[in-house]
């Protein structure tokens, strides 16, 4: 292999390297993003009945 086809072929190798590193990055940004979404909508779920005993129990029968 001469030296130009090893230098090609090194500088794919970088690039597709660096495309998994952004991709990655940016991956972990939205999950972070849709992690706290999800935080903020699960905290604002929270409804209390208007009966005090009303689904506070569960009655199994099998």
């Amino acid at each position: 292999m001469d030296i130009a086809a090893l230098s090609v072929a090194m500088a794919q190798n970088q690039v597709r390297t660096e495309a998994g590193f952004t991709l990655m990055d940016k991956v972990m940004n939205m999950s972070e993003q849709q992690s706290g979404q999800l935080n903020e909508m699960l905290g604002q779920s929270v409804t209390h009945s208007d009966h005090p005993s009303l689904g506070t129990k569960v009655d199994l029968r099998a």
